[in-house]
């Protein structure tokens, strides 16, 4: 698998994992629960975030499996959640343009919302490309 290739590529996952101890490579992967774990222990105590270095590509592989492509490239959504999710442009991008336009005037909803899309942002991006599961 290319850098670039699939919908969980390598690449993003390793620009993520520069803000590792805060979770978002391991949101990125499907992993919402070891992420709030990082995002709360600071990558566990950085040990974690150090050793994920190395798990990225196996990450990558797993969410592969999980996840198909569609019209909406989840890197392109997960880039956009990740630098300017608190003004709502990931949402606009998967056609949710009226949750995008209130997170831009209320900071993702005070935060909340921008949290909340962390948790479930591969399922909403699955469900734009008509992929529910």
């Amino acid at each position: 698998m290319s850098l670039l290739e699939g919908t969980h590529g390598n690449l993003i996952g390793y620009l993520l994992w520069g803000f590792g101890f805060t979770g978002s490579h391991r949101f990125y992967y499907g992993r919402p629960i070891s992420g709030t774990i990082y995002f709360l222990t600071f990558g566990v105590f950085l040990i974690g975030w150090i050793v994920d270095l190395f798990l990225i590509p196996s990450m990558a592989s797993s969410a592969e499996s999980h996840y198909s492509q569609g019209p909406y490239d989840y890197n392109v959504a997960w880039l956009l959640l990740a630098f300017l999710g608190l003004f709502g442009i990931h949402r606009i991008y998967i056609g949710k343009w009226i949750s995008g336009v209130i997170y831009m005037l209320t900071a993702g909803l005070f935060g909340i919302g921008y949290i909340y899309d962390y948790w479930t942002w591969n399922q909403q991006v699955a469900e734009a490309n008509g992929q529910a599961g």
